[in-house]
Parts: structure tokens; C-alpha cells; sequence
């Protein structure tokens, strides 16, 4: 399993532990987790969900009047070490 899949699989499983349902997803550059923010959430609770997403590489909020509010975070994946890492305009 890759390191950034370990990393949020982790931020998943203390968010649950806040009270908060996760979901996480693989992309390509990045494994993602998001989770629905009730309105109800504890002052107490903020500040633990802030302790975990700053573990991520980026964390957000994203917050509608139609849809809630969705907390997200991107653990970045590794750059790859060897082969092409610049791409086919890089020049050495």
C-alpha cells in the first residue's frame, strides 16, 4: 500500500474517531479523504479535526448552502525517483 494511502488512511480513522463519516479516494498525484461536517460539531471537536487534517499536504473546507459543508484533505504521493521526473519538455 502506498505511503500516501498509510497517511490517510490514519487521518480517516481519527476523523471516525471525532465522530465524522470518511471517505477516501485515490487520484492520481494524491490519495484524498473528505468527510461531511455536521452543523453541530463541538468547539472541542473543530480543534481535534484541525489537529488531524493539518496533517496533510492540503486541507479544506468547502461549505454550501445546498450541500453542507465538506472538510477535505490531500496527502501528496512521492515524486517518482528515476526515469523520466521532468517530463518529455525537460531538458538537462
Amino acid at each position: 500500500m502506498p505511503a500516501s494511502r498509510v497517511s490517510a488512511e490514519a487521518i480517516a480513522a481519527r476523523l471516525s474517531a471525532v465522530g465524522l463519516t470518511t471517505r477516501v479516494e485515490e487520484r492520481d498525484r494524491c490519495t484524498s479523504v473528505e468527510a461531511e461536517v455536521p452543523e453541530s460539531l463541538s468547539a472541542e471537536s473543530w480543534r481535534e479535526v484541525l489537529e488531524v487534517v493539518a496533517e496533510a499536504d492540503r486541507f479544506g473546507l468547502h461549505a454550501t448552502s445546498l450541500n453542507g459543508r465538506t472538510l477535505w484533505a490531500v496527502v501528496r504521493k512521492a515524486a517518482p525517483t528515476t526515469g523520466d521526473v521532468g517530463g518529455p519538455s525537460y531538458q538537462r
